[in-house]
């Protein structure tokens, strides 16, 4: 069942839980990932980056994406993840995705929320939710150092971001970064304490492979409603590939490494028994 990010991180908000956004990059990616969410009765928020493109073509990833949500058992949002090309980011619009993101993070703030507001109006009309960035998570799709506290989103910006851009959802920058960390995240929960006291949207983690279960239990506990995963299931299913004695059965072996993965993280982030 096709749904929007809005709906789920409504639902999210009133119950005070975590949802996953699970990146795909290959078919046992996707089916470990509905087989998780389907098995733990959990809603679902199944991505494609515009990074990751490159090794799954949007077609391919579009064709796999949707069979999957309209044959769930369970409520599905599609999130098109990190887009910067507007072109790309309509594609994915009018190719039936019920979410986009569009980081621009990397500019500057007024820029940031023109081209947002842009990405909005044309979202909105199609009943498309829209996710932003305020502040600048660190790591391989920034490319820039994580834990610069410069980059931090600033509290005081939150809601004028919110409002001009017209969003609804807000991912913020509090330590975390993308990609595999080179050091131990220390996450700034007093900042985002503040910003959940004030937000009008929900609340975006970017960055969640590698924290801890504490750690997403704080984030939670402050606000975070939708949390993103991908280098731990990428990590699992290269493992399992790797470890697989049996080339016949290669394929179920890695669909059932992320299956894990994705099942632990919606247990953690309290999302089971939530469809």
């Amino acid at each position: 069942m096709l749904v929007t990010l809005k709906e789920i991180l409504e639902d999210a908000e009133r119950r005070k839980y975590g949802v996953g956004l699970f990146n795909m990059l290959n078919l046992e990616m996707a089916r470990g990932i509905i087989e998780a969410a389907e098995e733990e009765n959990s809603p679902l928020i199944l991505g494609v980056a515009e990074v990751h493109l490159p090794l799954i073509p949007f077609d391919y990833a579009n064709m796999i994406m949707k069979k999957i949500a309209h044959e769930a058992k369970i409520p599905v949002c599609l999130h098109f993840d990190h887009g910067t090309d507007f072109e790309k980011i309509k594609a994915a619009k009018d190719g039936g995705f019920s979410s986009v993101m569009y980081d621009g993070s990397a500019l500057d703030y007024e820029e940031n929320i023109k081209n947002t507001k842009y990405i909005s109006e044309f979202a909105h009309k199609k009943g498309v939710s829209v996710e932003a960035e305020l502040g600048h998570v660190g790591g391989a799709e920034g490319g820039a150092d994580d834990g610069i506290e410069e980059m931090y989103t600033r509290v005081d910006q939150v809601n004028d971001f919110i409002e001009r851009a017209d969003i609804d959802a807000l991912a913020v920058a509090i330590g975390t970064a993308h990609g595999q960390y080179r050091k131990k995240p220390r996450l700034d929960i007093n900042r985002l304490a503040d910003i959940y006291a004030i937000s009008e949207k929900p609340l975006v983690l970017h960055g969640g492979s590698g924290l801890s279960d504490d750690d997403f239990k704080n984030t939670i506990k402050n606000g975070i409603r939708k949390i993103n995963i991908c280098t731990e299931m990428c990590v699992a299913l290269r493992n399992a590939y790797i470890g697989s004695a049996n080339h016949e059965i290669l394929f179920d072996d890695g669909k059932n490494a992320v299956k894990e993965i994705v099942k632990g993280k919606m247990q953690l982030f309290g999302s089971s028994q939530k469809a």
